[in-house]
């Protein structure tokens, strides 16, 4: 599975939404429910998908869908 779909995947579980219903623009100013709380649930469903531990400033800047991507392969993840 590509890092994208498995990307999509966790979106998809973290704020009830469907795959396709998550787009690469995808961001804390466009989706409501990507508040404190979601950015809790969202990166708990990250590091448990992708078998990672984000430190305090990768968290501060994923901020939206390419921010999270770019911490992942920066991590070595594909």
């Amino acid at each position: 599975m590509s890092l994208d779909t498995r990307l999509k995947k966790v979106f998809a579980e973290s704020f009830e939404l469907s795959p396709e219903d998550v787009s690469e623009d995808i961001s804390v100013d466009t989706l409501d429910a990507w508040d404190s709380m979601g950015s809790m649930v969202l990166a708990a469903t990250l590091e448990e998908e992708f078998d990672v531990q984000f430190t305090d400033s990768e968290l501060l800047s994923m901020r939206d869908y390419a921010a999270i991507r770019d911490v992942l392969s920066q991590k070595g993840i594909s």
